[in-house]
Parts: C-alpha cells; sequence; structure tokens
C-alpha cells in the first residue's frame, strides 16, 4: 500500500557545520521510509534552492559552495512524494564561517621597567572567527596557561620584573577552530630604565639652588641700583 514519507533528516556530509570561504560542502536529505518515488527540494532561508528526484528511498544530495557570508544561513529540506499533501519537512542547519586569525600584535604600555617592578603584556588578533586561544613565552618557554577569548578583547598577563634574565625577548601566539592556522606574534622586549645615584641626584639639586640664586640675585639688582642712581642726582 502506499505509504506517506516520514520527516526528512538534513545533515551535512562532511560532519561539520565549520566551513571557510569558498568551500565545497555537501548536504544530505533523507526520509526513511515511505513510498518511492521521492521528490527532495532544498531550502535556504525559505527560498527555493534545487530540487532532485529520487526512484527510491536513497538520500538527494544537494552540492553547494560557500562563497559568501550569507552562504551560511539557516538550511531546510522538504520530502514530497505522490500520496503526501504539502511535503514534509526537515530539521533546519546553519553553517559557521571560520576565517583564520591575523597575526597577532604584543605590546605594553611601558617599553622601559625596573627591577622589582610590575607589568603588562598584551596580545590581540584583529582578525579571525572568535574563541581564539592566545599563549604568552618568553624565548621559547611558556609562561601561561592558554587564554580562550570568546570577544574581540586583547589576552593580558601580568609580570614581575626581578633580575636581568625578565628582559629576554617576549612573544605570544594565537589559533582558532581554523586549522593548521597558528599564527606567532612580533617580538617584545623591555629594557633597563636608567635609575639616578644619589651623587647624580645630589648634583642636579645644588644646579638647580645655584640657578635659582643667579635668578634672584638678578631680579634684586634693579632694586638697589635704581635708589643709589637717584640719591646722587
Amino acid at each position: 500500500f502506499p505509504e506517506t514519507l516520514s520527516n526528512p533528516r538534513l545533515i551535512p556530509v562532511q560532519r561539520t557545520l565549520n566551513v571557510v570561504m569558498n568551500q565545497k560542502v555537501t548536504l544530505s536529505c533523507h526520509s526513511d521510509s515511505g513510498s518511492p518515488p521521492v521528490r527532495y527540494t532544498l531550502f535556504k532561508r525559505n527560498q527555493k534552492v534545487s530540487t532532485l528526484n529520487r526512484p527510491d528511498l536513497t538520500p538527494g544530495l544537494f552540492n553547494l559552495t560557500i562563497n559568501s557570508a550569507s552562504d551560511v544561513g539557516e538550511y531546510k529540506c522538504k520530502a514530497e512524494n505522490n500520496i503526501s499533501s504539502g511535503g514534509k519537512y526537515s530539521n533546519s542547519l546553519n553553517f559557521t564561517l571560520i576565517e583564520p586569525i591575523s597575526k597577532p600584535v604584543l605590546s605594553s604600555p611601558t617599553s622601559q621597567a625596573k627591577k622589582a617592578q610590575n607589568v603588562t603584556l598584551s596580545c590581540l588578533s584583529e582578525n579571525g572567527s572568535l574563541p581564539i586561544t592566545y599563549i604568552f613565552f618568553k624565548g621559547k618557554q611558556s609562561i601561561s596557561p592558554p587564554v580562550k577569548m570568546q570577544k574581540r578583547e586583547a589576552a593580558v598577563i601580568f609580570l614581575f620584573i626581578n633580575s636581568s634574565s625578565d628582559f629576554g625577548t617576549y612573544k605570544c601566539k594565537a589559533e582558532n577552530s581554523f586549522r593548521n592556522n597558528t599564527k606567532y606574534s612580533n617580538s617584545f622586549n623591555f629594557t633597563l630604565a636608567e635609575e639616578r645615584s644619589h651623587s647624580q641626584t645630589l648634583i642636579i639639586s645644588l644646579a638647580l639652588i645655584l640657578l635659582l640664586f643667579i635668578i634672584g640675585f638678578a631680579l634684586a639688582i634693579p632694586f638697589f641700583i635704581i635708589p643709589s642712581y637717584k640719591a646722587s642726582e
């Protein structure tokens, strides 16, 4: 006896909804039961994309190319046979467009530091799909656990400059779900800020006192010269 179709299942043949720009993907629409032949129609945001006819209950395979961000919208399919009224609709699918990350930038509010000083380092990739995971390095040694950022914000770590070795070369790396796309930042070095010695401070202080004395003396001259000049007239 003729049998109505079951609701079809729409699944990605590649088993993932994460896609990159210009990627080719295949969607499978399949009703497990019902009387053939079957007509499968694929929709994107309720707009018909394509129709396939199957003489049996084999899946309808729709080949797509992700050319733009609009191609990752909601997809559904419909299955119809000779006795179905209006057809049966599948679940909906949405692709996620994965973009490669850009080279991260490593920076700090200051490039000079003294010993026994707290400093910060920030690492940020301006482009790339979120979330992005950052790791900080000094030389080739990791100095932080992975920091996963769900927003387009810099990952920040706090450092304590305690010895000369802390003035080494720092870097960070960034990666997201885009495969084989780890990017390393620029190198960053702190330089030792010059500290004035006690003798330098004393010399500068004496020089300032002498300068103030000269200025004061120069300002006082008119008060002594002008009265004496008038007295001699």
